[in-house]
């Protein structure tokens, strides 16, 4: 995601981020490709969480993010941004039926919180080999599994890489533009 720099509060309101009271210490992390992404703490679990809110305006934005939530539910596996739940307007817990989707503004997508991406981690300078190649057999394995699934990214990049530097794992994210 990209870092964003206006205030936390203008980006609240500009955006209108309430996803109930479930999630708090709402922080900005950045914008995806179709939508605003925050990081919360879920009360539930005591865990932080990102959490990704995509705006639902017309026919093919809606259409978008019924694929990538149809794709995302599926894939479980290591090297893959796992997706915790789906949540409506003000929090509000979405059926299976998310065929739902064409009465609502938005839509919330709680996915795992990862520490950071491989742009941010590339810009502080070049990657050990080891690293490297511990990076890229994390990337193949995920890919390996996501084809397998008859999914097709499409964009793939270091910005949808995702890394926790603690123990070096990589997982790919944000699938808003699948095929």
């Amino acid at each position: 995601y990209k870092i964003l720099h206006p205030t936390f509060e203008s980006l609240m309101n500009i955006h209108g981020f309430d996803v109930g009271s479930r999630y708090m210490d709402l922080k900005p992390l950045g914008c995806g490709g179709n939508g605003l992404v925050f990081s919360a703490v879920d009360n539930d679990c005591d865990k932080r969480v990102a959490v990704k809110k995509i705006v639902l305006s017309d026919p093919q934005s809606v259409k978008h993010a019924l694929r990538e939530i149809k794709i995302i539910r599926r894939l479980d596996h290591d090297n893959i941004v796992k997706v915790f739940e789906i949540l409506g307007p003000n929090g509000s817990h979405l059926t299976d039926d998310v065929g739902s989707l064409t009465e609502l503004n938005c839509v919330y997508i709680v996915q795992e919180y990862m520490e950071t991406d491989l742009a941010n981690l590339v810009e502080q300078g070049p990657l050990l080999e080891e690293h490297a190649r511990l990076f890229m057999y994390q990337l193949l394995r995920g890919l390996k599994y996501i084809h397998s699934a008859n999914v097709l990214h499409r964009d793939l990049k270091p910005a949808n890489l995702f890394i926790n530097t603690e123990d070096l794992v990589l997982k790919i994210g944000d699938f808003g533009l699948v095929a």
